[in-house]
């Protein structure tokens, strides 16, 4: 069928950031150095005064990131050929409420058995994860919740996710969910849900065109800290028409406006890898078929879920698929889950 993948068996604001949730360990400040602090949430580098120190920031991050190496090794690491190389297998699925679609996300989690999951459009609040669930399946969690159409999360097979940050920085009174941080072995993973935008033109497509604003701003903080990154999540953008079948149904859509197309580009740039379509550069790879119109039987889709690496992830890449017969489940989610695979070394 068109759109298919290589596909291995599936048998084998401050007081809101404050409020995310997490569910091994507790969230807090560490010491490094003799004058400064990082905190978890907010990654801020802060002076014995009191001041930030924007020209140590990027440093004292990188520790944040490398001290999340010294949690419990997570299980799922399996060795390579190489005993100094490891493969990590890092996901991202909208999953369209999770509380409804549990069954489905167990099934695929221990199947496809993702080292980091990062998932969107939780729609329930924190309370009411099912965070034993997640537990049995052997996942830690770090997660944002909100109800509606919102609610993020960065799930971890058998180690402890060091939560850095829960909401995109730039707009202090933006109070939807749809971006958690956290740092999983040695490597920072940006949980992603951004706006849909519609109907444009209107206050809901600028939204949408100010928060990837942000997004490109804080992703470019991200990468010159020096840190290894994975930004994933639904950007709702369907990047070139490559990115969604042949129609004109949807040429009003703010998924395929040139300015959010646009605004795609300006992120990935020529520094971030677009991980999917690096692997797969002429093929139609979808991740959503919509409910409506039989979109999913006539293989109707657009690519709006995508991974995106910093330059030494990218030369790490080794695979990425799209999980797409999770789709066609009874009661599935419009999305697929989409993965990559990054061999890395064991020690910084």
């Amino acid at each position: 069928m068109q759109g298919t993948l290589p596909f291995r068996s599936m048998d084998k604001g401050a007081s809101r950031r404050n409020a995310a949730a997490r569910d091994c360990g507790s969230v807090g400040e560490i010491s490094i150095g003799n004058s400064s602090r990082v905190n978890y949430l907010d990654r801020e580098v802060v002076d014995e005064q009191g001041h930030q120190d924007n020209a140590t920031t990027g440093r004292q991050f990188l520790a944040v990131v490398k001290l999340s190496k010294q949690s419990r090794r997570p299980v799922a690491w399996n060795a390579g050929h190489d005993d100094a190389l490891r493969v990590m297998l890092v996901a991202t699925y909208n999953i369209n409420n999770i509380n409804r679609r549990l069954p489905n996300l167990l099934s695929w989690l221990g199947a496809r058995r993702p080292d980091v999951a990062c998932l969107q459009e939780l729609k329930c609040l924190d309370r009411d994860l099912p965070a034993a669930a997640l537990a049995q399946a052997g996942y830690c969690a770090v997660r944002l919740g909100q109800r509606t159409w919102n609610g993020v999360a960065i799930l971890a097979r058998g180690t402890e996710p060091v939560l850095t940050r829960t909401a995109l920085p730039g707009d202090d009174a933006d109070q939807q969910s749809r971006y958690i941080e956290a740092a999983v072995a040695g490597v920072l993973i940006a949980c992603i849900y951004a706006p849909n935008g519609n109907p444009q033109p209107g206050p809901k497509f600028d939204y949408k065109l100010a928060w990837l604003d942000r997004l490109q701003r804080h992703a470019t903080r991200l990468r010159k800290s020096g840190a290894p990154v994975v930004l994933a999540g639904d950007f709702n953008v369907a990047p070139t028409e490559l990115d969604i079948y042949p129609t004109k149904s949807w040429d009003d859509d703010a998924l395929v406006q040139p300015e959010s197309r646009a605004a795609f580009r300006k992120l990935v740039g020529r520094s971030w890898t677009d991980a999917l379509r690096a692997l797969h550069p002429e093929e139609r790879v979808y991740t959503f078929w919509d409910y409506k119109r039989n979109r999913w039987a006539r293989d109707a889709g657009l690519r709006l879920d995508h991974l995106l690496l910093t330059p030494d992830l990218s030369e790490r890449l080794v695979a990425a698929g799209v999980d797409r017969d999770i789709r066609g489940l009874d009661g599935a989610s419009d999305h697929a889950p989409a993965w990559i695979e990054l061999r890395l070394r064991e020690r910084v």
